[in-house]
């Protein structure tokens, strides 16, 4: 797939901005994964970079539930679930623990008050229906638009509108669109584990971070770190991006997280002969 103009190739990524990587977040949903699975490429890229000493980090706005299969399954240092709220993190006996970014009463409470705004938009919406994982999600509501139920454009703004309305946060990812109370997203979500898994302060090292992402839910992330890559297929999203991520890889989705991976491999092994 041949980049747009203003989306540079992986391949122009200095080798030294690569080699100074330590650590890598990326999305899971069409980064990660391709049609709802990991393919063998990007998970022994995954194994790679673990047995390399990067350190890997997911964050998605899918929830906790859905997510407990894949921390136990894939060698990462923790998934974020639920844009930024809650995180699995593998514990020395081999078990999860999850963390919460909101305190017990807080969270239910405000969870009660996301099924009436998911009620009213399935209600008011022509289409609109809760994404299948819902029964796995503790701190935000979604709606598909494209991996079971297909909405138009019109829709998708609408859906977004009814959470906005109702004080939500709302983004649309490559297959849903998420609401939720509070003030945590993918950025906030990737400083909060960062501290707690590593005593680490992200702001303070983003040029020792990565961020790979392929939609309009991973703006603020492209935005923020000066290393943002996405997959191919984030082409489909360009038009709705305020913020582009800096580099594109030339394979979609799992795929091109291997082709990212191998970079930051690549990059890594020169520093160290060097």
């Amino acid at each position: 797939m041949t980049a747009p103009p203003f989306l540079q190739t992986l391949d122009h990524a200095p080798a030294s901005t690569l080699a100074r990587v330590q650590g890598l977040l990326t999305d899971i949903d069409d980064t990660l994964t391709t049609d709802g699975a990991i393919t063998p490429d990007a998970l022994q890229a995954l194994h790679e970079l673990k047995a390399a000493g990067l350190r890997v980090v997911a964050i998605t706005g899918r929830p906790v539930g859905w997510s407990v299969p894949f921390a136990n399954a894939w060698p990462l240092g923790a998934i974020v679930a639920e844009n930024g709220a809650v995180a699995l993190i593998r514990q020395a006996d081999g078990s999860l623990r999850r963390r919460y970014q909101q305190e017990d009463a807080v969270r239910q409470q405000q969870y009660q008050r996301m099924q009436t705004v998911l009620q009213d938009i399935e209600a008011t919406v022509p289409g609109a229906r809760r994404a299948t994982d819902s029964a796995g999600r503790e701190t935000d509501i979604a709606i598909d638009h494209s991996e079971f139920t297909q909405l138009p454009p019109q829709a998708i703004e609408q859906v977004v509108a009814l959470m906005q309305s109702a004080g939500m946060n709302a983004t649309v990812s490559s297959i849903h669109i998420n609401g939720w109370y509070g003030p945590h997203n993918k950025l906030e979500g990737a400083r909060w584990i960062l501290g707690e898994l590593w005593g680490r302060h992200l702001d303070e090292e983003l040029d020792r971070w990565a961020y790979v992402g392929d939609s309009t839910n991973d703006q603020l992330m492209f935005q923020h770190f000066p290393l943002s890559v996405g997959v191919a297929n984030v082409q489909r999203f360009v038009p709705q991006l305020q913020h582009l991520p800096r580099y594109i890889t030339a394979g979609e989705r799992g795929a091109g997280f291997a082709e990212l991976a191998q970079a930051l491999l690549r990059a890594r092994s020169g520093r160290v002969s060097a």
